[in-house]
This record gives C-alpha cells, sequence and structure tokens, in this order.
C-alpha cells in the first residue's frame, strides 16, 4: 500500500474522536510510520503542524475557566522563572563536560527550559545556528518530547499525584506545549487547565531569552524575534468561556475541535521523527539532553512532592 494511503488512513483515525484515540497513541503512530516510510509530505507537516498547534492552544481556551487560568498563572510564575534559570545553567555546564558544539548546547538547554522546538526556532536565528545545528538541538528535544508524553501520565498515576500537581509537573518538565497540553488532556481536566496555562506562561519567557541573546549576541545590530501571538489569543477564548455566554452553546464545540487539532498536530510531529534524524543527533547533544531532562523532571517532581512548588 502507497505511503500517501497509509498516512491519510491513519491521519483520518486520530482525527476521529474514538475511545481508542488519544494524543499520546496519535504520536506513537506518528513515529512509526515516520521510521517505516519515507514521508510524502513532510515539508507540509512541518509548516501545517505549527499552525495547527497554535489554532488548537486557543481552541482549547474555550473550555478554561479565566480565574482558574489567572490563578495557575499567577502561581506558576515563580517555579517558572527558577526553572529556566536551573536549566540553562546545567545545561550549559553539561555542554562544556561533553564537548558538545556551543550553539547546539545552548539550543538544547533553552529548549529544555522553555517549550521545545519553539523556543529553539525563535533564538535559532538570533544566535546564527546553521541547519545542522539546529537540526541536531530539535531532534534532540523532540525524542524527548515525545518520551515525555508517553511516560508522564504513568509516571502520575503510579506516583498518585493529583491533577493539579500532575498538570503543574508536566508544565514544568515536558518540552513543547503540544506534548504538555496533550498529557494534561490524558490526566484529567484540572491537570489539562492546570498544564496549559502554566505552560503558556512559561512559553512567553521566549520573548525576554531571545531580547537577551540578541542584545547579548548581536550588540545593537537589529535581530529578527519570533512573537508567541497565540497566547494572547488563547487569553481571549479563556476571557469569552467565562463572561461571553452569548456563545455557551458554542464552547463545547471549539473545545473538542481544539482537542482533535491537538491529536492531529501530535499525530504530524511524530512523523517528523525519522531515521535520518536519529542518526543526525549523535550521542553527545543526546546524551545532554537526556540528562538535563531528567534532572530537570526529577527536581521539579520533588519539589512539588515536598509542597515547595504548589498552586
Amino acid at each position: 500500500m502507497p505511503a500517501r494511503v497509509i498516512f491519510f488512513l491513519v491521519l483520518l483515525f486520530v482525527a476521529i474522536p474514538t475511545p481508542w484515540t488519544s494524543p499520546p497513541l496519535a504520536l506513537v503512530l506518528g513515529v512509526l510510520f515516520g521510521l517505516a516510510f519515507a514521508h510524502p509530505y513532510a515539508a507540509e507537516s512541518r509548516k501545517y503542524s505549527k499552525i495547527l498547534l497554535q489554532a488548537a492552544v486557543v481552541a482549547l481556551g474555550f473550555h478554561m475557566d479565566l480565574q482558574q487560568v489567572l490563578r495557575a498563572g499567577r502561581s506558576g510564575f515563580v517555579y517558572t522563572l527558577v526553572g529556566i534559570g536551573f536549566a540553562l545553567g546545567l545545561g550549559w555546564v553539561l555542554g562544556r563536560m561533553l564537548g558538545v558544539a556551543a550553539k547546539s548546547s545552548y539550543l538544547i538547554s533553552v529548549g529544555t527550559a522553555i517549550c521545545g522546538g519553539s523556543a529553539i526556532a525563535a533564538v535559532g536565528p538570533v544566535v546564527e545556528a546553521n541547519d545542522e545545528e539546529m537540526s541536531v538541538s530539535i531532534g534532540t528535544v523532540f525524542l524527548l518530547n515525545a518520551a515525555g508524553l508517553l511516560m508522564f501520565p504513568p509516571i502520575g498515576h503510579l506516583l498518585g499525584l493529583t491533577e493539579s500537581q500532575f498538570g503543574l509537573w508536566a508544565a514544568l518538565a515536558i518540552h513543547d506545549t503540544s506534548s504538555v497540553v496533550g498529557a494534561g488532556a490524558k490526566y484529567g481536566a484540572i491537570a489539562l487547565t492546570v498544564a496549559t496555562t502554566v505552560k503558556l506562561a512559561r512559553a512567553l519567557w521566549i520573548v525576554p531569552l531571545t531580547l537577551a541573546t540578541a542584545a547579548v549576541r548581536h550588540r545593537g545590530r537589529e535581530a529578527r524575534i519570533q512573537w508567541p501571538w497565540f497566547i494572547l489569543f488563547f487569553l481571549l477564548a479563556a476571557v469569552c468561556n467565562s463572561y461571553v455566554s452569548a456563545g455557551a452553546g458554542v464552547y463545547p464545540w471549539l473545545g473538542q475541535a481544539g482537542k482533535i487539532g491537538l491529536t492531529v498536530t501530535l499525530f504530524l510531529i511524530g512523523t517528523g521523527i525519522t531515521r535520518a534524524s536519529l542518526r543526525r543527533v549523535g550521542a553527545r547533544p543526546l546524551i545532554q539532553g537526556v540528562v538535563l531532562w531528567v534532572i530537570v523532571a526529577l527536581a521539579s517532581l520533588w519539589a512539588i512532592r515536598a509542597g515547595w512548588a504548589a498552586l
């Protein structure tokens, strides 16, 4: 059967809500497809998965209560700031110890500290990273991001984490917004709200970090920065759901569309993991990414279990 036919059949399967479809399953099916077939729409999948993710996050805002969003964002601010500083510092040390190229090491650290591929895509052009450095960094973070989505919900249940605890842990320790939201949705409605809100608050740090990187590297020269406008629209959607009752009949449908969009996004992202991308990552950047991620995940989990980080 041609790869194109299989691609569309699996895409249709993950796009139709059933008791069997879920964000983790969509990601697994995408990875299996990427490893087994030559992707017939690789460029299109990369392009549209970014757009679809942003649209899905905005649509999920129609399921959110604004007061919960603001409470979670306000409480998660300090944890996010501390976590970002810790991840960047530890990433620099690990990169030096392992002999990882400076730009790749910095991008892996940025992706772990803030929001995976989105942060790398924003900071990469500022540090003038080449295609190989971008590919290695995104590939490393991408592999760990997929692992986090699959591993975190079972670990959360095993440890008896509440939905609020799990949502905070996912937001602080999983890389990309897509997998954070997917893990939260798998765990429960409260976990989804906390995970999405704290993660988007964390994603806002793309802006100051990119500006700081540009100021240090370019010394006054103009640098192009990608602004995460979709976060503003997510908040506006939450405002509508909380205070504009005229659309009450439509909001559940929009929220459901957001969940479907997220599931399809994860399938498209999964298809980007290929044998060639695995070879490009190499051992040292992957070791840096794994060690950094494990330490960040364990440290944030310990803080949450100890009551140091709570919403």
